[in-house]
């Protein structure tokens, strides 16, 4: 229990001059000749009963004084058991990724299409951790920071696509800008998800020199390899603007992505197909999961009805008696 506002209690501290007191002043304010009539029809101690009246008056207003200071009813805080990791998920938006060899509830969608469900999925999982986006392809841009605002962060991940960064696969590049949003977390688990279809073949730095910066940082990387073994359907437009399809190879340099698992003590993994891929971010879903301690606070209930209802209706048991029992007469 608490008052939002206490400082209006000090209102009450008026109602003592609504108390009844006991009048010094023997003064007539009217004058009779003869008292005799009166007291035939007024009851003995009419007075001191009236005093009631004040008595439920100064109740009255002391309820609605302490409605108005607002109690509140809630719970204490109390310590739960949260997990709460700082996780980047790098995803590689190069031409490559338009490739439809994932299958989304019997319909051919792309692999940025497919990557972006799963990563909403993956997302919604992890409400208690602080999450951010880089995207890469020719170059890393960071398209959300690390953030708890998951809406936001959704809101960024449905806009990328492909195009939005000059062509190419800069996963050593992606890897080294992913690493330095994770460098100032103080938080017990930190981790990177990258993502990618190819081959590193832009970018200034290797993906071996950026995986020994993350273990050097104690910063774990799990790299995924998506899309099909063998050739995969790339969409083209013809002569008539018609959609069609053209036989690509699927190019992953699983050796290298093996290589950024081994040096900072995540793992590498291969999704060939939707169900695949949705399999592998449940798994490192499962697999990184740090336990702290945190504070919870409930929301509190507002009780100043509970004064208001019986104030009212002491009120009108006041005007009744007034008017009725304790009625003074002329």
């Amino acid at each position: 229990m608490r008052l939002a506002d206490p400082w209006l209690l000090l209102l009450l501290g008026a109602l003592v001059l609504l108390l009844p007191r006991r009048r010094t002043d023997r003064s007539a304010a009217v004058r009779y000749p003869s008292l005799d009539v009166l007291r035939a029809v007024a009851p003995a101690g009419a007075g001191r009963r009236r005093a009631i009246l004040g008595l439920l008056r100064a109740v009255v207003l002391g309820l609605a004084v302490v409605a108005l200071a607002r109690p509140q009813l809630g719970t204490a805080e109390t310590s739960v058991h949260r997990e709460g990791v700082d996780v980047v998920l790098g995803v590689d938006v190069s031409g490559s990724m338009l490739a439809e060899d994932f299958t989304i509830d019997g319909k051919r969608t792309n692999r940025l299409d497919a990557v972006k469900d799963v990563v909403r999925q993956f997302v919604a999982d992890r409400p208690q951790d602080r999450i951010g986006l880089v995207l890469f392809s020719g170059r890393p841009y960071t398209q959300a920071p690390l953030t708890l605002d998951h809406g936001w962060l959704l809101q960024n991940l449905a806009r990328a696509s492909v195009g939005m960064i000059e062509d190419g696969t800069a996963i050593g590049s992606a890897l080294a800008a992913a690493t330095n949003r994770l460098r100032a977390s103080t938080a017990p688990s930190k981790f990177i998800v990258l993502l990618t279809d190819g081959q590193s073949n832009a970018g200034n730095i290797t993906p071996e020199t950026a995986a020994e910066a993350a273990g050097a940082l104690r910063i774990k990387v799990y790299t995924v390899g998506a899309g099909t073994r063998g050739m995969a359907p790339f969409p083209m437009k013809d002569f008539f603007g018609n959609t069609v399809y053209r036989p690509m190879q699927v190019d992953i340099d699983e050796p290298t992505l093996e290589t950024i698992a081994q040096k900072t003590g995540g793992r590498f993994f291969r999704a060939t197909d939707f169900e695949g891929l949705r399999q592998v971010y449940a798994e490192i879903d499962r697999a990184e999961k740090a336990p702290f301690e945190a504070p919870e606070f409930l929301d509190y209930r507002e009780v100043y009805p509970w004064l208001l209802w019986p104030a009212l209706a002491l009120l009108l048991l006041e005007a009744g008696l007034g008017e009725t029992l304790l009625r003074k007469l002329p």
